[in-house]
């Protein structure tokens, strides 16, 4: 218990020193705050399920296609119809000319991610597996997807060209010129429903613009909630963002407005695969069909980052906000984060991810089966998986509503 309390009591001065927005509070009890208990309150089980089927109905949302462009469409009028004031980034993406007609509807097939030696490389950061570890390759064979009007669906070509992203803004009302950014992206592979990856994390960050966007929700700084595109193509989608929009962190436009278009970034949050958590492979590749009861939430920084440290911090943060606000799944901090679209943020502003497995060591070896495949299905899934991304949004949440200075009206 001692040793509990002095390294929360070291994380949470910390994080002060960082400048991050936390009440002084106990560190081995924390206390939650009554207002972000309330709102973290209002997130629903079922909305959340119904956002992620409404998501499906565009399939796998493949970039560049049509059925990509109605799902941006659906989404933009869901953030509108929440009050939540929408903007789109515009960009292009001219992809260098595919070698097969397979893969002129999806993107390259990444490499395996298992080598001989059984250690998983993710990218910087990657980590060394101990365990069953199975090869990771995404589906790039429509005549997989066994629904007929789903593949018929999913049958339309992804070609390059011009590209669009939805986001919205929950403007601060005293520090409007400081923001975080709540994110996941709406784009998937696979000739499925994309359902987890990232109809998840596109429910998450939808919802939570629903609830910070209620009448009754102010908050002292800046929240946007950023739905990317081009994620699996490479994180363009993101890039494109970070590119177009550091240089204006800050400026006030037009001068002695109080208007900032691109608030500072005080820490971007991503959401990636938010659902499946049931453990290994076993040697024969079968999975557990029940979700493990040690699963958790992996909050993700990383290690290689120019800002790392201020990223670990943010990341505690958040493990402790779960604490707090979560309900059935508790929350585990990992230096892995990698293959995600907080990568493009992470030398520039404190940037974590949130998901379902730790992506360079769980989910590169297999543990999730529908992964970039035609099962990614809002049918593959149970209460219990959907619970997972649930006590997800409730730990980003509880974090941010508690960063962003969160007061509800009376």
């Amino acid at each position: 218990m001692l040793a509990r309390t002095l390294i929360g009591g070291f994380i949470a001065a910390a994080i002060v020193a960082a400048g991050f927005n936390i009440a002084a509070q106990g560190p081995s009890t924390p206390k939650p705050n009554e207002a972000v208990k309330t709102l973290a309150g209002r997130l629903d089980l079922d909305k959340y399920k119904a956002t992620i089927k409404g998501l499906t109905q565009f399939g796998d949302r493949l970039q560049g296609t049509d059925r990509n462009r109605r799902a941006i469409d659906w989404i933009e009028a869901q953030l509108k119809s929440y009050g939540c004031p929408t903007e789109r980034l515009k960009y292009t993406y001219n992809p260098p000319a595919p070698s097969s007609t397979a893969q002129a509807q999806q993107p390259a097939a990444t490499p395996p991610a298992v080598i001989a030696s059984g250690e998983i490389r993710g990218g910087p950061g990657g980590s060394r597996f101990r365990g069953v570890a199975l090869p990771t390759i995404p589906n790039m064979d429509l005549n997989k997807q066994t629904d007929p009007e789903l593949r018929k669906l999913n049958s339309g070509p992804s070609t390059p060209g011009p590209r669009e992203e939805v986001y919205c803004t929950k403007v601060g009302t005293t520090r409007p010129d400081e923001m975080y950014i709540v994110a996941g992206h709406m784009d998937g592979r696979g000739f499925g429903e994309a359902a987890d990856d990232n109809g998840s994390g596109t429910a998450l960050v939808v919802e939570l613009a629903r609830l910070f966007s209620a009448p009754d929700v102010q908050t002292e700084r800046t929240i946007r909630f950023a739905l990317w595109n081009n994620e699996e193509g490479g994180l363009l989608g993101a890039a494109a963002y970070v590119e177009q929009r550091q240089a204006l962190q800050g400026k006030e436009n037009p001068p002695g407005s109080g208007k900032y278009p691109e608030p500072k970034w005080l820490g971007m949050i991503q959401h990636d695969m938010m659902l499946w958590d049931h453990g290994m492979p076993r040697p024969d590749g079968s999975v557990a069909k029940e979700q493990r009861p040690e699963a958790d939430v992996n909050v993700e920084f990383q290690s290689t980052a120019k800002l790392a440290d201020q990223a670990m911090k943010l990341a505690f943060f958040f493990r402790d906000a779960n604490e707090k606000y979560a309900t059935d799944y508790p929350a585990t901090v990992g230096h892995h984060m990698t293959a995600t679209d907080s990568t493009p943020f992470m030398n520039i502003t404190p940037a974590i991810s949130l998901r379902e497995n730790e992506r360079g060591m769980q989910i590169g070896a297999s543990w999730n089966p529908q992964y970039h495949q035609a099962t990614d299905r809002y049918i593959a899934y149970s209460d219990k998986d959907f619970r997972l991304g649930l006590n997800a949004a409730q730990t980003t949440l509880g974090a941010v509503a508690e960063l962003a200075g969160m007061t509800l009206k009376k």
